[in-house]
């Protein structure tokens, strides 16, 4: 029997995008489950807000030992935004993270994001889907600031949910 490496290179991709989009869709479905659990009087943004926060704390654990300071504060700062590009690299999305102008900032930038998609399926407000990617990115940092004793923060410049067609985001060391 002859091996086809094409065949089985797109196997292996049509089951990963597969995997990709129920992973986008499954914090949608557990979204709507918590609002219908929740009764009348929760606010769905407040539900989606929560969510990115655990999200976010979640994936800033799994990062730590992944990170050092070896090489410094500039190499640090660029591998941690390489880290927090590759969140959207991993749902299906095109994410690179590039040195700022200064040694304490890195830009991210995402051209292909599928959670606005998904979003949509379930009917939730663009406006929702970009204050809980800055959430969850912001609650990434809070762990890895307290372990490294460092002041990170973002800032949201451009995001493909407010129709500006790329996320730009500047990750950066807060000034003391």
């Amino acid at each position: 029997m002859q091996f086809d490496a094409e065949k089985e290179i797109g196997k292996v991709l049509s089951g990963l995008r597969a995997a990709q989009r129920e992973i986008g869709k499954t914090f949608y479905r557990w979204r709507q489950v918590a609002l219908e659990y929740a009764g009348d009087g929760v606010e769905p943004l407040d539900v989606g807000l929560r969510a990115a926060e655990v999200f976010g704390k979640d994936v800033g654990k799994q990062l730590l030992p992944r990170l050092n300071w070896l090489k410094g504060e500039a190499a640090f700062l660029l591998n941690l935004g390489r880290a927090l590009a590759n969140l959207w690299q991993v749902d299906g999305g095109v994410a690179t993270a590039e040195k700022g102008e200064k040694p304490t900032e890195v830009f991210i930038e995402c051209t292909r994001d599928p959670w606005p998609t998904w979003a949509k399926e379930f009917d939730v407000p663009m406006q929702e889907v970009a204050l809980t990617r800055e959430k969850m990115l912001k609650s990434v940092l809070e762990d890895v600031s307290v372990f490294f004793n460092i002041p990170l923060d973002i800032e949201v410049e451009k995001a493909i949910p407010r129709g500006e067609g790329m996320w730009r985001i500047r990750l950066f060391k807060k000034e003391e």
